[in-house]
């Protein structure tokens, strides 16, 4: 591998990683993400813990699906 490979793997990553973050900030705004049943939230009197299971397994299956379709519609 050389250092062009190298360069262009790490701007790849950081591209990803930017991606992430603005899907991350913008699934914050929506006010049933991190509220739906099944969503764990421990609330203490110095602290507070979300653990979003439901919302993850949603945002999964909808990625899933729509990754599908992209790569059937690719692949034709």
């Amino acid at each position: 591998m050389s250092v062009n490979d190298l360069g262009k793997w790490l701007v790849l990553i950081g591209l990803g990683i930017a991606v992430l973050g603005g899907l991350v900030w913008l699934l914050g705004r929506f006010p049933f993400f991190g509220n739906l049943p099944g969503d764990i939230r421990v609330q203490g009197e110095n602290f507070g813990c979300l653990i979003p299971l439901a919302s993850m397994l949603l945002l999964s299956l909808i990625l899933t699906v729509i990754l599908n379709v992209v790569v059937r519609m690719l692949n034709r």
